[in-house]
Order: C-alpha cells, then structure tokens, then sequence
C-alpha cells in the first residue's frame, strides 16, 4: 500500500489540479483569496512589529479598529490608496520595481 508523505513537490500542478488553470473562474477565485489572505497577514506582522495596536493604526488613517480588524482577517481588501496609507502610517513604503 503507498501512502502520501504530504509533500508537493510540483506546487503548479497541484494548484491546477485542485483550482484550475490560470485564467480559468476558479482559478482566479483562489488568487483572489490568497492574494487577500497574504496582504491581510502582511499588514498584521507590520503592525505588530510597528508596536501598533489596531486602535492605534486605525486613528492614523482615519477609521476605527473593526476596519483594521477586518483587513487583518482578510473579510475586506483595502483599496490601493487606504493600503498606502496604511503602509505610510506604519512607516513603511512600498516600492515598485520592473519585473526582469
């Protein structure tokens, strides 16, 4: 009997098989969701490595703390402007390089 040793090793294909190809509605889907849960973890360990508490970051970009906290649990993706001033209040900045 063979069993599975949970290691991918091909992560493109295993993505394809479980959503899709790229390009596809599933597909897309799925992005969508990892691209909002990466940002939603992103801001969370720069506040926190910031000392800011949710409270705190919400009063420098003019919003309460149940936005952040949704942000922070990835239920609502900021827009590209509130996520730069996010960024700005953390005193971080963002910087736009050419793909090679």
């Amino acid at each position: 009997m063979q069993t599975n040793d949970h290691k991918i090793r091909d992560y493109s294909a295993h993505l394809e098989a479980k959503y899709g190809l790229q390009g596809t509605p599933e597909r897309n889907i799925f992005d969508e969701d990892a691209y909002a849960f990466y940002t939603s973890q992103l801001l969370l360990e720069t506040r926190k490595e910031a000392h800011l508490t949710q409270a705190e970051l919400a009063k420098r970009i003019g919003s309460d703390k149940a936005y952040i906290s949704e942000v922070e649990k990835g239920i609502i993706v900021p827009s590209v402007a509130t996520f730069f001033r996010i960024i700005a209040a953390l005193g971080r900045s963002i910087e736009i390089t050419q793909k090679l």
